[in-house]
């Protein structure tokens, strides 16, 4: 620019650094030079000396609309809907509702509105009766902290056998994905620690408590990945199976307690879910509730010594106590009672004689050793089973074992050994309900079939012969009842559902 293009109301930058001024007034100070008054942005007036040189810095801004919307105009709608989402749950308080496909129920919303959310941490134990929506109420808490920026690394600790469908609901009814942790991830993972690189991820309980050690020190791969590991929120599925005992005045913590105890202090929202919180046992519930508050619950429970208010800790609400909108039971009302039968001379004596031989198994099984000793009571556990069934299933399953013995048996002779050999298959398969969480249907009825046909306390040749005479007898027995017609179960449970009015 030269002096004389400097006008009033013109807007110059250069005059101030940083940005644009607008002239007031300009009075001349002979060829070379004139004092020029401006007011800059914040609207405060100055005064400069500008000499004919310092024109040459200067530059005539030109002035438009300063919100002009000349821009697209479906373009500005996407942008500022972008940004009242993100912005939503300073106006909306249950945004996540709003944006997920779920209508839920009253008691959902306050247990994440009221009971949960308020919470900074959160350390809480979610109780409610089966079929209440727990699933949903973590799916809201989950989505509702994501949208306030209070949840970005998330984990979730379920049985095996509901992974997935933790996985499905999450995506479908929030819109929320997470991966499944699997040892094919370890390969996979470019920095070896998959964990860490999935922000939202949900493990297996067994796969992860298994890989513990017993002194603490990590050796494991999975341990060591989980000691690398920090979260901002984690949620056990099923979270009674978290369990520890007294015995006389030892505490013995199961892998899955030690487990959450490990978890639990590496985040910093901790939420665990179970519609059955309490055994029956108040110490055991006292260690199930220091997994939220060890100070509190610290300790061996006595009575008359310590008192538990868990008001601010859990809830748990029954059937009953659940309603809709309008103020009607979601559940329809439920009048259980147990119907009672006679069993029929054959079918008692049946049941009489197969409790012997359980009886007389279980004790044999006292004398043995490790996880044998646990198949092998699992195995009999099933035949009570199956006794309670009916008396088809109770023949075939003693049909089965005594052709499983039978055959080890003439192996055992063949090879002319005196003791038999141990079954590290069987023995590995499973020991417990619990072994069970993490397998299908299918997989679980395999297994089962295994144990029991195969699992033995005998550990000579003399005593497995023994046993498969007992079978045989009882075998014959089972199905003399089978053949007889008379099933006393299944005829009441007939009866019952074709003659009693109230079915109607």
């Amino acid at each position: 620019m030269e002096l004389e293009d400097l006008q009033i109301d013109a807007h110059i930058d250069g005059l101030v650094p940083g940005q644009s001024v607008q002239i007031v007034q300009i009075r001349s100070v002979g060829d070379d030079a004139c004092k020029v008054t401006y007011r800059d942005g914040k609207g405060s007036l100055a005064e400069q000396l500008v000499f004919r040189a310092d024109a040459r810095r200067l530059s005539l801004v030109q002035r438009g609309r300063p919100w002009a919307l000349t821009a697209e105009g479906a373009d500005f709608k996407l942008a500022a809907e972008a940004y009242r989402i993100q912005l939503a749950h300073l106006f909306d308080p249950m945004m996540a509702v709003h944006t997920s496909d779920i209508i839920p129920l009253p008691h959902q919303i306050t247990a994440v509105y009221e009971s949960m959310l308020p919470k900074q941490p959160l350390r809480y134990l979610l109780a409610d009766d089966p079929g209440a929506g727990k699933t949903i109420m973590a799916g809201l808490l989950i989505r509702e902290l994501m949208m306030r920026s209070d949840a970005e690394r998330i984990l979730i600790v379920a049985p095996g056998s509901l992974v997935e469908q933790w996985q499905d609901e999450l995506w479908q009814k929030f819109g929320t994905e997470f991966a499944i942790f699997s040892r094919e991830m370890l390969g996979g993972s470019h920095s070896g620690n998959p964990l860490q690189e999935h922000r939202r991820m949900i493990a297996r309980l067994d796969q992860l408590s298994r890989a513990l050690s017993t002194d603490g020190e990590p050796t494991t791969v999975i341990e060591k990945l989980i000691g690398e590991c920090e979260w901002d929120l984690i949620v056990f599925d099923e979270a009674h199976k978290l369990s520890a005992h007294y015995f006389a005045n030892k505490l013995e913590k199961t892998k899955r307690y030690r487990l959450a105890e490990v978890l639990g202090a590496k985040t910093r929202h901790l939420l665990l879910m179970t519609a059955t919180p309490h055994n029956g046992k108040e110490e055991d519930f006292q260690l199930f509730l220091s997994l939220l508050d060890s100070d509190r619950f610290y300790g061996k429970f006595r009575d008359g010594v310590h008192q538990v208010d868990t008001s601010d800790l859990m809830r748990r609400m029954v059937k009953e106590e659940i309603v809709k909108f309008d103020g009607t039971p979601l559940f329809p009302e439920r009048r259980a009672y147990t119907v009672s039968y006679a069993l029929s001379n054959a079918e008692a004596a049946l049941y009489r004689n197969v409790t012997q031989y359980v009886r007389e198994q279980m004790n044999a099984a006292d004398n043995l050793e490790g996880r044998r000793r646990g198949s092998v009571g699992f195995a009999l556990t099933l035949l009570q089973r199956r006794l309670a069934s009916s008396p088809e299933a109770i023949y075939q399953s003693l049909r089965r074992r005594r052709k499983r013995l039978e055959t080890r048996l003439r192996e055992a002779k063949l090879e002319h050994r005196a003791t038999l050999a141990t079954d590290h298959r069987i023995q590995d398969l499973v020991y417990d309900d619990d072994d069970l969480d993490d397998l299908t249907g299918e997989e679980r009825e395999r297994v089962e079939e295994e144990v029991l046909d195969e699992a033995t306390s005998a550990r000579t040749i003399e005593e497995l012969a023994t046993e498969v005479v007992a079978l045989k007898g009882l075998e014959e027995e089972a199905g003399l009842v089978r053949q007889s017609g008379d099933d006393r179960k299944w005829n009441e449970l007939s009866h019952l559902l074709q003659d009693n009015p109230e079915m109607y």
